[in-house]
């Protein structure tokens, strides 16, 4: 966890120190403009310590502004830094063809003022379009079709959550809108697959309340994500389990279908995570009954592999602002539902909130419908 804070901060670091050279030769200010912009950038680099310090010293509405402003800032960052980094490139291509060449191709390269302002542009666009995207809360249908449904029932309707990040950010306004989509899903159960809180989880007063309005004919369940042990693992199941649901942790229940749950895999580094041999959970499970999986990390333990038929989760938030998605790409499968083989499947949710940033940019948010259908 500490080699990750560091990685951070020195990764956010030399961003800000990146733009302010794009700034200095694009605009060519002066010392007084310039001692400002540092200022303000180390102010924005060390906006999550100060935004964890002002919550624990019960300053919420100061957290609240600096979450807001010093995160949406750090969205704000991406998109340039990317925007620039395209131009350098180009400019890089340019020069490279034109000493191979001989010819001269500087009528080609942009100046060092429009390298600045263009990826200033992009980026002011597309934090605007991502937050509002962040709230266009989406509703996608998966039909699974199955043998293993009990008697009577020829169709169960689960809905999933995923990464809501309940904290200084999402707060009522945001949960409303996911819940609302939820309720007009009419669901025989409900599940959250991780991350239904954040890391900070101080004066969380009727969100639980909220969640508990919904009451599924077959159950509310929920498993651990990562920050639900980065808010601190006692609260963060107090909480879901006043919220009505009920926590699987290495555990699995049996009933209308099988359903199991295990703790995220980040569990293993502190004290109260469960680790369990996930193929021993499920294989005592009814073979005659759909068995669903809750997993948070789109994880796939190839020992389990035709032990469940169907497995949610989320995590990686589909990049969340994209290009982001291709890095996450190279350690999940894509979102979406994948065939795993066996006759195993798996889902994974681009998830319902926003972490960080309280924008989402190509990769808006979602609440799922899983038809479970007779075959």
């Amino acid at each position: 966890m500490r080699l990750f804070v560091l990685m951070f901060f020195l990764i956010y670091g030399s961003m800000h120190a990146y733009v302010f050279a794009r700034a200095k030769s694009g605009l060519g200010f002066g010392w007084a403009a310039g001692i400002a912009l540092a200022l303000w950038m180390v102010l924005m680099v060390s906006g999550p310590l100060l935004v964890r310090a002002s919550e624990n010293s019960g300053l919420e509405l100061t957290a609240r502004v600096l979450s807001y402003v010093s995160y949406f800032w750090l969205g704000l960052l991406f998109f340039f830094v990317c925007a620039a980094f395209t131009l350098d490139a180009y400019r890089i291509v340019l020069w490279i063809a034109g000493a191979v060449s001989g010819k001269n191709l500087a009528a080609f390269i942009p100046s060092a003022r429009v390298v600045f302002l263009v990826p200033l542009i992009y980026a002011v666009l597309a934090s605007g379009y991502g937050y509002f995207e962040a709230r266009n809360i989406r509703t996608e249908t998966v039909v699974v079709k199955t043998s293993k449904l009990p008697p009577g029932i020829d169709t169960l309707r689960i809905v999933q959550i995923s990464d809501v990040h309940l904290g200084l950010i999402v707060r009522k306004d945001r949960l409303g809108l996911i819940l609302d989509k939820v309720k007009e899903l009419k669901p025989d159960m409900f599940v959250s697959t991780g991350d239904l809180v954040d890391g900070q989880m101080n004066n969380m007063e009727g969100l639980a309340e909220m969640l508990r309005e919904i009451q599924p004919r077959f159950g509310k369940y929920a498993i651990t994500g990562n920050h639900e042990f980065y808010a601190g693992l006692d609260q963060a199941l107090a909480f879901t389990k006043d919220a009505g649901f009920r926590m699987l942790r290495g555990e699995a229940v049996s009933a209308e279908i099988n359903v199991a749950g295990v703790d995220d895999a980040v569990g293993r580094a502190f004290r109260g995570g469960r680790t369990v041999d996930e193929a021993g959970l499920l294989k005592d499970l009814p073979k005659d009954k759909f068995t669903l999986l809750l997993k948070h990390r789109p994880d796939i333990d190839k020992a389990s592999l035709g032990l469940f038929d169907l497995q949610l989760s989320g995590h990686s938030h589909m990049g969340q602002l994209f290009p982001f998605y291709f890095v996450v790409r190279q350690f999940y499968l894509p979102v979406g539902m994948n065939d795993l083989g066996h006759g195993s499947k798996m889902y994974e949710s681009r998830g319902s909130g926003t972490w960080g940033p309280p924008v989402r940019f190509l990769a808006p948010p979602e609440v799922t419908l899983i038809e479970l259908e007779r075959e």
